[in-house]
């Protein structure tokens, strides 16, 4: 594509040495031209007061760094008052702390993630330390994107846990080196250069793949390169130079060309998983955050679910009550219903979990409820769940379907009145209780074609191929228990279906309503961005229970 390469020096750990790195890149800039950008990983700053002295002449503008610098935060106690906040700011003229950890992005388009400090080994972390939270907050915006490919440079201090699996051997003790959720956050995020110092060895790693050959579409490599100190006596390798056109400009044939020397990756060794246990971040995107919908359910019901007619009591059964509220202990003119599948620990979605946000209900049947999506792509988007413990709709007995099917009506009845269509996605990998997603659509915004094709198009672009699913076919025909796929049901009756191979962008269904095609509010295809106050959730929800109420046969004796 023509696109010019942006020349990047990254450098081990200064430990406060400015002036003889500085020198150093004046060197090289003389001999082969102006560089970019510095990236600096590692412990930047000295404790000696040699190295405070320095530092003050860069500070007061007696010195100036001679190129774009960017560093990482304190990777030790002694070295934290160096750095006036967690946010990233300028500490001197060129000289930029990027924070504690995030992602730049330059006007060229680089794609830069980082994390400061070293993995806390106890709560609450000090201050040069980084917990599973910052991770997290690290990861999630990126990989929630279907468009998401990876990043271009991954800025951080301690080395990943088993990097050296299935490449050459770095001079490091490995039984000791590295953290296990760096390695798990390089594989998440899959970054083309990955820099990290702190153990004073220069480790340049085979490049390594990203993808499962013949399994998975093929992805570019990854590099992970360890640099040694500053001035090192033993004369280490401490800058590494390097030219980068950003992933986003490059042509996709040129990014995903694998050198000869590739390697398998080194975070999905065998012997690395087992180990994986030990890192408190390795679940993290493992499973859909439960708390899109329900967060704290231990707290009193205040403001929450007032049903009028048959109400279930929180625990999952049904304890008869009547509109006086009586407890006989009975289940008035109706069989005594068989009990709900249990969770076999914790779940956010089982109406009987002391996890469940209860003021998000609009409606309680007897086997399934409904309620308000937290962070909902608009006002009125719903959940279908049900009250026991089901992880996906292959695996429910068929008095649930048969209520699944009840809400379903009463749902395109609500919608209808409003001059809405709706449109119902499940996904079934990475959650652990069924969640049945309902997403209205006004009519003049488009036709149910015009929303199948959406599905359809940006499916083929992320190399999926969604198929339809004969009109007289049920879904346990197609999907057996186990399997993980993604539904979705038109206003039409069309159902489209896709078998989930290894990996699935979680926010999809999201992305395609979202799309300019469809809802044409791209802001919100996260749900993260949709958040709403706990006071706004029981407004919301007080108006929508309102609104429901004339369709919700649950209401009725």
């Amino acid at each position: 594509m023509g696109e010019k390469p942006l020349r990047v020096l990254a450098c081990g750990d200064v430990e406060g040495r400015l002036t003889a790195l500085f020198n150093r890149v004046q060197t090289i800039q003389k001999k082969s031209g102006q560089f970019d950008l510095l990236l600096c990983v590692g412990e930047f700053f000295g404790s000696t007061p040699e190295a405070e002295a320095e530092w003050q002449q860069y500070k007061s503008g007696a010195k100036k760094a001679p190129i774009h610098t960017y560093i990482l935060g304190a990777a030790g106690q002694a070295t934290v008052k160096n750095f006036p906040s967690a946010d990233g700011c300028e500490l001197a003229e060129n000289i930029t702390y990027l924070g504690r950890r995030g992602v730049f992005t330059g006007v060229s388009g680089l794609q830069i993630a980082y994390v400061s400090g070293q993995e806390a080994q106890q709560e609450p972390a000090p201050a040069h330390c980084f917990t599973p939270k910052d991770l997290s907050a690290l990861v999630a915006p990126l990989t929630s994107s279907s468009k998401f490919r990876g990043v271009d440079i991954l800025l951080t201090s301690q080395w990943p846990r088993g990097v050296w699996h299935y490449g050459n051997n770095p001079e490091v003790n490995t039984k000791s080196c590295g953290s296990h959720s760096v390695a798990n956050l390089a594989d998440k995020l899959k970054p083309r250069y990955h820099f990290a110092a702190l153990e004073g060895a220069h480790y340049e790693r085979l490049p390594y793949r990203n993808h499962v050959v013949l399994q998975e579409n093929a992805q570019h490599v990854s590099r992970f390169i360890a640099l040694a100190t500053v001035n090192n006596p033993a004369k280490k390798k401490y800058l590494y130079a390097f030219n980068i056109i950003p992933m986003k400009t490059m042509d996709p044939s040129e990014l995903v060309k694998q050198p000869q020397d590739v390697t398998e990756n080194p975070y999905r060794h065998p012997k690395d998983k087992t180990e994986k246990h030990k890192s408190s971040f390795s679940t993290v995107e493992e499973e859909e955050p439960a708390s899109q919908f329900f967060f704290d359910l231990s707290k009193k019901q205040g403001g929450g679910f007032r049903g009028r007619g048959r109400k279930r009591h929180p625990d999952g059964d049904d304890r008869g009550r009547d509109h006086q509220g009586d407890r006989d202990g009975h289940h008035q003119g109706h069989k005594q219903p068989r009990r709900h599948p249990q969770p076999t620990g914790p779940c956010w979605f089982c109406l009987a979990s002391p996890q469940v946000e209860k003021h998000l209900v609009i409606s309680i049947g007897e086997q399934c409820y409904l309620a308000m999506a937290k962070g909902g792509l608009t006002p009125q988007h719903l959940l279908i769940l049900p009250i026991g413990h089901y992880q996906s709709v292959v695996d429910l007995s068929s008095e649930v379907v048969e209520e699944m099917e009840k809400y379903k009506t009463a749902l395109r009845s609500f919608y209808k009145s409003r001059g809405e269509r709706c449109v119902l996605f499940e996904r079934n990998y990475r959650s652990q209780h069924l969640q049945l997603q309902v997403v209205p659509v006004p009519l003049d915004r488009c036709t149910t074609e015009d929303i199948k094709e959406a599905f359809m198009v940006q499916a083929q672009e992320q190399q999926m191929e969604l198929m339809e699913i004969p009109e007289h076919t049920d879904l346990k025909q197609i999907a057996p228990p186990g399997t993980p796929y993604f539904y979705v049901e038109l206003d039409s009756g069309e159902k489209l279906y896709y078998r989930i191979q290894k990996h699935f962008p979680l926010q999809f269904g999201r992305e395609v309503l979202a799309s300019e095609a469809v809802l044409n509010i791209p802001t919100r295809a996260y749900w993260r961005e949709c958040k709403q106050s706990r006071e706004e959730e029981e407004e919301s929800c007080k108006q929508l229970r309102d609104q429901f109420q004339p369709f919700d046969f649950a209401l009725e004796d």
